[in-house]
């Protein structure tokens, strides 16, 4: 007789709303009344949970953003979006949920977060959503 394999989940699917932004650290940006400069981070490494199958969703983000009196620390950033990593989330979700976290912590002038995400079913999708004060 042979036995069933377990093919559950080795991990526990977060909810978004398990996603900390008091993580994020918060710095003055000291040029701000001198000039406006434009930021970009890349995060090649983006992996959350695909909340239909479980299975992993993986990706590159871009983060763009022209501060008004605050930039995000890189480490504390880094630790915030390792988190998605056991989040279920949709792709057009996870780009939203991040600008609005990013754009209430920082209250940029502009901010642009744009996700390329990896192949599935032979499809890639590239989400980009907007934020301007």
């Amino acid at each position: 007789m042979t036995q069933q394999k377990d093919y559950s989940l080795p991990y526990t699917v977060q909810p978004p709303d398990s996603v900390r932004t008091d993580i994020l650290s918060i710095l003055d940006y000291d040029y701000r009344d001198r000039r406006d400069i434009e930021i970009t981070i890349d995060h090649p490494e983006y992996t959350s949970v695909c909340p239909m199958t479980g299975l992993p969703d993986t990706g590159s983000l871009t983060i763009v953003y022209v501060p008004d009196q605050h930039i995000v620390e890189l480490k504390s950033l880094k630790y915030y979006l390792l988190q998605f990593r056991q989040v279920g989330i949709f792709y057009e979700n996870v780009v939203n949920h991040i600008l609005d976290d990013l754009t209430a912590a920082l209250s940029p002038k502009k901010m642009r977060i744009v996700g390329r995400f990896s192949a599935r079913g032979g499809l890639t999708s590239t989400v980009e959503a907007v934020y301007e004060k």
